[in-house]
C-alpha cells in the first residue's frame, strides 16, 4: 500500500488549475511626473496631487470580512529613473507608536509599519517587497514561492517617514536599477499591507483571507501604467571592501595574528531582469553569529544561511527539496576556516515563464586537515506551469581540484567527486487553498551506485476552518549530498496531520482549535518502525495577538547506532534498543503591542533508558523605543538517567542589546553561555551605514571557558564596505 502513495501524490499534483487572477478588479494607475520630488514625508508636490489614490483597504485581521478601520491612502507616480511611492497611514487614539527599533528589516508582527509587495511579472511568484515602520527603519526583501520574503537582499533606495498628530506618513524612491522587471509590460502586479498594533488591525489594499500571509501574491491586484516603465540602462555595480584584524588563540597558545585583508563584489544587470553577482576574497566577518541550542538530538542540528552573497536571490537553489532533503545547502562552502576564492552566480527570470539560477564557487586548500581545493557547482532552471505552480531541475557538482588521494598520506581521504541531479514540481492554486511539492534526486559518489536517490512529496489544504496536509519521504541509505543538508538516511516517513479552527464573533478569542499530527519512520530494509510520534495541541490566539499552546505527545524510538542521550560523551545507548515515553508542554507568547514582551515555553516527560526530562525556555524583550532593545534568553533542561549518566542538568543563557542610535547607527552586544558545551561567547558589532548599501563596521569576539575562568581566543576586525554605481 505505501508503494502507491508516491504515485497517488504525484497524479493529484497534475492536474490543471484555474489560472484566473483572484483581485483583477483592484487596480492603481500610475503616471509620470515632469516636476521634482522631494523625500521628505510632506504631501504638497504637485505630483502627488495629481495622482490615483489608493484607499478603502481591507481588514485582515482579527476579521476578513470587512473594511479596515483605520484609513491609509497610497499614491505612487515615476519618472525615468525612479519609482516613488506616499503612503498616509492614519491612526487613532493617544500615545506613541509600537516599533522594536530603528533596525532595518523589522519584525512585521513587532512594529506598527506599512509594506509594498511588488510582482513586476505579473506571475503571482516571485517579486519585491519594500516598507518601513513608523519610526522609519527601512524593510526590504526578494519575494518568492509565492508569498514568502527573502530579507537578505539589501539594495540602495531612500525613505523618509515624518510623524503629524493623526498619521504617520511614509514616502520612497526606489531607483529602477534596483529592482528587476520585464521590458514593456505595462501591469504589475500589487498590494499594500499594513499593521496597526494599538487597534490589532492588520489589513491590505487587496483583500487577502486571514489564513494567508499579505504578502500572498496570488491576491495581489493590478499596478497600471500609462507607458512602460523605463529602461534600467546599463547597471554595474562595484562593492569593495578592506579590513584590518587582530587575532589570539590562548587555548592553542599561538602567537597573535594581524589580518589585513580585500576584496570586492560586483553586480551587472546582464537585463532588466537577469542578474549576474561576482565575489574575488569575499569576507562574512560582520554575519550575525549562530544562535547556540542545546543538543539533545541523534542527527546533525541545522543552522541557517546568513551570508548574503549566498541568500541574495538564492531560493531556487537552497529551497529545492524539503528542510531535512536539501540537496543543496551553502553553508558546506567557506565555513570551519576553508577560504572561497571567488564566486560567480547568474540568476533572474529569462521571461514570464522561465526562470535562472547559476553558481560557481572555489575554495582554497585547508592545510591542517588536508581538505583539498575544491569547485562548487549548483544549476537550477525553473518552469511556471498553469497559474502559480512550477516546474524545477537541479544540477549540484562538488569536484577535488588537482587532489590524489593516494599523495595525502596520513590525512583523511575525501571523494574526489559528488554529483546530484534532481526534479521538482511545486504546486501552488489560484487560490493558494491547495499547495505541495513532489520531488526526485539522484546522488553519484565514487563506490556508490544502488539505494543512492531519494523521494518526497506532500500535498497541503488550506482554507479558513481546515488545515490538512500529509508528507512522505525516503532517502536511501547510499544517497550522498555533500553539498547538501540530509541528517539521515535509509528511511521511509510518513507524516500526516489535521487542524481544525473556530472563530468566535466576539469576546478575547480570536480563534482556537486543536491540531493531531504523527511521524511514522521506517527502516530501509526490513520496513521496520524505527521512529513514531504522535502529537495532539491545542491553539489559543487571542485578539490581542498573544498565543497560547498545550499539547501532549507519545514518542517511540528504537536506536539504529549507538547514542549518548546527554551528548557528553559519557556512554551509549546499545543499537536496538527500544525507548517509549510520553510528554506534556504548553507555550505562551505575550501580545507585541507591549514594551515588555515575553514567551513562555516548558514541556515534562519521559526519555531514554526509563529517564525523565523537564524543558523550560524563557524569552523576554524590552524595548526604550526606537533606540534601544533589550533581550534574554534562557533554556534549562535536567535529565534524570539511571547510571552511569546520572542526573544532568544544562543551562543555555543569551542576553542581547541593541541599540539603534539612528537609523544608519546601530551597535548589538550578544553574549551566550552554553553549559553543555562549556563556552561562553561574547560578539558586539557595530554598524555605521554612511551611505546608502555602504557600511563600516567593527566587530569584536571573545570566548571564554567560563570553569574555570579563562579566554579560549579573542579576535577584532574593522571592516569598510563601499558600494558605488558604474
Amino acid at each position: 500500500m505505501f508503494r502507491l502513495i508516491p504515485l497517488l501524490c504525484c497524479c493529484l499534483f497534475i492536474l490543471p488549475l484555474s489560472a484566473q487572477k483572484r483581485n483583477d478588479a483592484f487596480q492603481l494607475h500610475i503616471r509620470k511626473t515632469t516636476t521634482p520630488l522631494k523625500i521628505d514625508g510632506v504631501v504638497d508636490e504637485e505630483a502627488w496631487q495629481k495622482a490615483d489614490i489608493a484607499s478603502n483597504f481591507h481588514m485582515v485581521l482579527p476579521m476578513d470580512t470587512s473594511a479596515a478601520h483605520l484609513r491609509t491612502d497610497v499614491r505612487m507616480t515615476y519618472d525615468d529613473k525612479y519609482l516613488y511611492l506616499l503612503v498616509e497611514n492614519y491612526t487613532e487614539g493617544d500615545g506613541p507608536y509600537m516599533v522594536e527599533s530603528l533596525r532595518r528589516d523589522f519584525a512585521f508582527l513587532k512594529n506598527d509599519n506599512f509594506l509594498l509587495f511588488m510582482d513586476p511579472f505579473d506571475d503571482q511568484t516571485n517579486g519585491f517587497s519594500f516598507g518601513a515602520n513608523a519610526a522609519g527603519a527601512q524593510w526590504d526583501g526578494l519575494m518568492y514561492d509565492g508569498g514568502k520574503v527573502d530579507l537578505s537582499w539589501d539594495n540602495k533606495w531612500v525613505s523618509v517617514v515624518k510623524n503629524y498628530p493623526d498619521k504617520w506618513v511614509f514616502e520612497a524612491a526606489i531607483p529602477f536599477k534596483t529592482i528587476r522587471y520585464k521590458k514593456g509590460i505595462t501591469k504589475w502586479g500589487i498590494n499594500f499591507s499594513r499593521n496597526d498594533l494599538k487597534t490589532t488591525e492588520k489589513s491590505a489594499w487587496a483583500p487577502v483571507p486571514r489564513q494567508f500571509p499579505t504578502a500572498s501574491l496570488a491576491y495581489t491586484g493590478n499596478l497600471i501604467w500609462d507607458a512602460p516603465p523605463p529602461a534600467a540602462g546599463p547597471n554595474i555595480s562595484l562593492i569593495p571592501y578592506a579590513l584590518g584584524g587582530i587575532s589570539k588563540d590562548y587555548d592553542k597558545q599561538t602567537k597573535t595574528k594581524y589580518r589585513r585583508d580585500a576584496g570586492i563584489d560586483a553586480k551587472v544587470a546582464v537585463t532588466s531582469s537577469l542578474n549576474l553577482d561576482l565575489t574575488v576574497n569575499p569576507d562574512f566577518s560582520q554575519v550575525d553569529v549562530d544562535k547556540q541550542v542545546t543538543n539533545l538530538d541523534r542527527f546533525e542540528l541545522f543552522y541557517p544561511e546568513k551570508r548574503q552573497f549566498f541568500l541574495e536571490n538564492g531560493d531556487q537553489l537552497s529551497n529545492f527539496g524539503y528542510s531535512t532533503i536539501r540537496p543543496f545547502f551553502s553553508r558546506r562552502i567557506g565555513l570551519g576556516g576553508v577560504p572561497i576564492r571567488f564566486g560567480a552566480r547568474l540568476s533572474g527570470k529569462l521571461n514570464k515563464d522561465w526562470r535562472l539560477g547559476i553558481m560557481n564557487m572555489e575554495t582554497g586548500k585547508q592545510e591542517e586537515t588536508g581538505l583539498p581545493a575544491q569547485n562548487f557547482t549548483v544549476a537550477a532552471i525553473q518552469r511556471r506551469v498553469f497559474s502559480r505552480s512550477n516546474l524545477g531541475f537541479i544540477f549540484i557538482n562538488k569536484e577535488s581540484i588537482n587532489y590524489s588521494p593516494e599523495k595525502e598520506s596520513g590525512l583523511p581521504i575525501y571523494n574526489r567527486y559528488n554529483r546530484n541531479a534532481g526534479l521538482e514540481y511545486n504546486l501552488a492554486s489560484s487560490n493558494n487553498f491547495w499547495t505541495g511539492k513532489a520531488m526526485l534526486l539522484k546522488s553519484y559518489t565514487p563506490g556508490l551506485s544502488t539505494k543512492d536517490w531519494a523521494h518526497a512529496a506532500n500535498l497541503q489544504y488550506t482554507s479558513k476552518t481546515w488545515s490538512i496536509g500529509w508528507q512522505h519521504e525516503y532517502v536511501g541509505s547510499n544517497y550522498n549530498a555533500e553539498v547538501g543538508y540530509v541528517p539521515r538516511k535509509g528511511y521511509f516517513k510518513m507524516a500526516p496531520q489535521i487542524t481544525h479552527l473556530f472563530f468566535p464573533v466576539s469576546g478575547s478569542i480570536l480563534s482556537h482549535g486543536p491540531q493531531l499530527t504523527s511521524t511514522w519512520i521506517f527502516n530501509e530494509g526490513a520496513f521496520s518502525r524505527t521512529d513514531n510520534e504522535t502529537m495532539l495541541n491545542y491553539g489559543i490566539v487571542f485578539r490581542k495577538r498573544n498565543t497560547l499552546n498545550v499539547w501532549a505527545s507519545n514518542t517511540y524510538i528504537k536506536l539504529l547506532t549507538p547514542f549518548d542521550p546527554t551528548n557528553l560523551g559519557k556512554d551509549s545507548l546499545l543499537t536496538g534498543s527500544q525507548h517509549n515515553w510520553n510528554t506534556i508542554g504548553a507555550d505562551y507568547v505575550s501580545k507585541p503591542q507591549s514594551l515588555f514582551t515575553y514567551a513562555l515555553s516548558a514541556r515534562y516527560g519521559g526519555y531514554y533508558a526509563n529517564g525523565n526530562r523537564l524543558m523550560t525556555n524563557t524569552e523576554l524583550g524590552y524595548r526604550f523605543q526606537p533606540y534601544v532593545s533589550i533581550a534574554l534568553s534562557a533554556n534549562y533542561n535536567y535529565i534524570e538517567l539511571p547510571k552511569p549518566w546520572g542526573n544532568t542538568s544544562f543551562w543555555l543563557v543569551g542576553p542581547r542589546l541593541d541599540v539603534t542610535m539612528t537609523n544608519t547607527l546601530f551597535f548589538t552586544g550578544f553574549m551566550q553561555y552554553n553549559g553543555q558545551q562549556k563556552n561562553m561567547n561574547l560578539n558586539t558589532r557595530f554598524q555605521w551605514r554612511y551611505r546608502p548599501a555602504s557600511d563600516l563596521f567593527i566587530v569584536y569576539t571573545d570566548n571564554y571557558l567560563p570553569e574555570p575562568f579563562f579566554v579560549k581566543n579573542r579576535a577584532l576586525v574593522l571592516k569598510l564596505v563601499y558600494w558605488f554605481n558604474i
